[in-house]
């Protein structure tokens, strides 16, 4: 990833995303220069470049284009603007939100001027989009609908289970009988999807050594280290375990101001979700399974009095740090190692 100069780029361009239209800003330094909607086609993105080109003598070298993740809607303008080898920034909209102060009102054209007047107030420390290969896209989209047919078929189970408790025998059968279909299908569906992930992630020699290396970590099992694999982007785009830490909402944050301010310190709220739950359920393994950790878990909290919640997550932490540990030196877990060397790692 490349970081940006001062005034290195001398056209600004936000362009706000929706799934149908594409709202464009275009602003030359800090002076607004004209805002223009378009379809969310490549032939559109096409043609209004090329009139940009003509209109005010733009240059893509000189031109830095932003716009907020909103997953799939981007793909026509990353690709089209890949191609043309154009400058991207591809930035969390709570980040452009509070950058700004006090924002009142909200509309397409507002929020296109919004994302231009940001990359001109942060061009000296942006960083700019790189993308990741076509597997791991591929990936990502099918561990996505994995999460999607689990959680389809867990708004079906839950339901029938619990209606064993509050309905009469017949009726609870009868219901479970007409989902029963259904239920073995999304089954069949989420058995062969895993199959086809496996096959995929197998076939790439680099992503097959990752998880090879990640998996021999005990408590870590194959989905949640291939959506670590997806998130790093290979370990490209975060290559910190404290920055990964962060971002899975493992990492604690004082909260602090003066002397009436006194809280607890804790983990926030801004976190990859489902990441954490993931690397909750494997400290929650490895506190079960593994020997050293099960040792730690039960020494921290009936002998130092530590809260149970506190001690999963240095646990979570714990397995972090072994997981960058074990990719930055292409080597696999083993406990003997680990007394030397990791051990040193998570003291620091």
């Amino acid at each position: 990833m490349t970081k940006s100069k001062t005034w290195r780029y001398n056209f600004f361009i936000g362009i706000d995303v929706s799934k149908s239209d594409l709202d464009v800003v275009l602003m030359v330094r800090n002076t607004f220069v004209g805002h223009y909607k378009i379809a969310n086609e490549p032939y559109e993105i096409k043609a209004l470049i090329k009139q940009l080109k003509e209109e005010n003598q733009l240059t893509i070298a000189s031109t830095l284009f932003g716009m907020e993740r909103t997953g799939i809607y981007c793909n026509h303008l990353i690709n089209t603007l890949e191609k043309l080898k154009a400058n991207i920034v591809l930035e969390n909209p709570v980040q452009i939100k509070n950058s700004l102060g006090l924002l009142r009102g909200k509309s397409d054209r507002v929020d296109a001027e919004r994302i231009a007047k940001y990359l001109v107030i942060r061009k000296d420390d942006l960083v700019l989009f790189c993308s990741r290969r076509t597997i791991i896209d591929k990936l990502a989209r099918l561990a996505a609908l994995r999460g999607r047919l689990i959680a389809t078929q867990g708004a079906l189970k839950t339901p029938l289970s619990e209606e064993n408790h509050f309905l009469n025998k017949s009726d609870s059968e009868l219901n479970q009988s007409l989902c029963n279909s259904t239920l073995q299908a999304l089954r069949n569906d989420i058995i062969e999807l895993e199959g086809f992930i496996r096959k995929l992630w197998r076939g790439d020699e680099r992503i097959c050594n990752l998880m090879k290396l990640i998996m021999s970590i005990p408590g870590l099992g194959e989905v949640t280290s291939l959506q670590i694999v997806i998130i790093t982007n290979e370990f490209i785009n975060i290559n910190d375990p404290r920055k990964f830490a962060c971002y899975a909402g493992v990492a604690p944050f004082e909260h602090k101001s003066g002397s009436s301010v006194r809280s607890k310190t804790q983990v926030s709220h801004m976190a990859d979700k489902k990441l954490k739950s993931l690397l909750h359920t494997c400290a929650l393994s490895a506190s079960i399974h593994n020997p050293e950790i099960r040792a730690y878990y039960l020494r921290r909290v009936e002998k130092d009095g530590k809260p149970k919640m506190s001690v999963l997550n240095a646990i979570r932490f714990k397995l972090i740090t072994r997981i960058f540990t074990c990719v930055k030196q292409n080597r696999v877990f083993t406990e003997e190692y680990n007394s030397h060397h990791i051990a040193s790692t998570e003291a620091k």
